[in-house]
């Protein structure tokens, strides 16, 4: 099925992107595209007017961060397909097709994979290793290896984007959108897409700081959707302690020195972290249950049925 641009929705999140957004808006309308929202986080050099300009509709977030530009867009935009990209032009235009061709035949939501084939420059060793970390521990928390989480370029449509639970605010959110997609068995495709070297803009990432908060998100939400992870590492981590002090307690005992208070303090400690882990393996095991009679209910269904 071939690519239908008036059903597609250019979606750009911006911040101070005044040196790339005239450009890139530019060569969307020139390669066809009509419809262009510009969500603007209340940008102080001029980005707005260009994206006017240059024929975007432009509207300013009431929060602040990409997160929220995401999900207040979400409920603005009426077209059936969507292609979200950053404005700082570190991804191509001309690569939209190769985005959008997966949802046209039958794709929920698609990954510009940017690790496959980065530009000189582009990406720090240090950046690599940690999408690296980030994208195993994500296939350790979720159970679905994605290759690039972090990617800024996505492609999905409207229906699986209203799906999606997302709360968010900052950096997080292409962590969140990931999960929310494995969470609902979306069809998700990954494609590899160049990923340029800034030109002219500053980084709004941390990377320490939104580095940690991206992996306490990728482990958050593993609460819903691989609860063993979630609630085992808590139970895992509090045996540890338990057996860490019950080693020194028994050790400290044969050389006939009690200590009650951490002794009992051992036990609670192994107790709970038993407890924690147990409810962890419970709660897999009826996500488990839930997931099959879910399948099994849609499979009962018949083929014209609402979903």
């Amino acid at each position: 099925m071939g690519i239908i641009k008036d059903d597609v929705c250019i979606f750009i999140p911006t911040l101070n992107e005044a040196p790339t957004i005239g450009s890139l808006i530019r060569t969307f309308r020139e390669r066809g595209y009509r419809h262009i929202l510009v969500m603007d986080g209340h940008s102080s050099d001029g980005t707005v007017d260009i994206a006017r300009k240059e024929g975007a509709r432009v509207e300013i977030q009431t929060g602040l961060g990409k997160g929220n530009a995401i999900i207040e867009a979400i409920d603005l935009i009426e077209h059936p397909y969507v292609l979200m990209l950053d404005g700082d032009g570190t991804y191509a235009p001309e690569e939209a097709e190769i985005m959008l061709q997966p949802l046209f035949e039958g794709a929920d939501h698609v990954i510009g994979n940017r690790l496959e084939n980065p530009d000189a420059g582009a990406l720090t060793g240090l950046n690599r290793f940690g999408n690296e970390v980030i994208n195993y521990l994500f296939k350790m928390a979720h159970g679905a290896y994605l290759y690039d989480i972090l990617s800024g370029y996505r492609a999905f449509t409207r229906t699986s984007a209203q799906m999606l639970h997302l709360k968010e605010s900052g950096f997080e959110i292409e962590t969140e959108m990931a999960a929310e997609a494995v969470r609902h068995n979306q069809n998700i495709a990954v494609v590899p897409v160049q990923y340029r070297q800034r030109p002219g803009t500053e980084t709004k990432l941390r990377p320490l700081k939104d580095g940690t908060k991206i992996v306490t998100t990728v482990y958050r939400m593993a609460k819903m959707s691989n609860p063993l992870f979630y609630f085992g590492l808590i139970g895992l981590f509090l045996i540890a302690i338990g057996g860490i002090l019950g080693m020194y307690v028994t050790y400290e005992w044969i050389l006939r020195i009690e200590h009650i208070p951490l002794t009992i303090l051992t036990v609670l400690l192994l107790v709970l972290g038993f407890n924690i882990f147990m409810f962890g393996v419970i709660s897999d095991m009826i996500l488990t249950f839930h997931r099959e009679v879910m399948r099994e209910i849609y499979r009962a269904k018949p083929p014209n049925s609402p979903k």
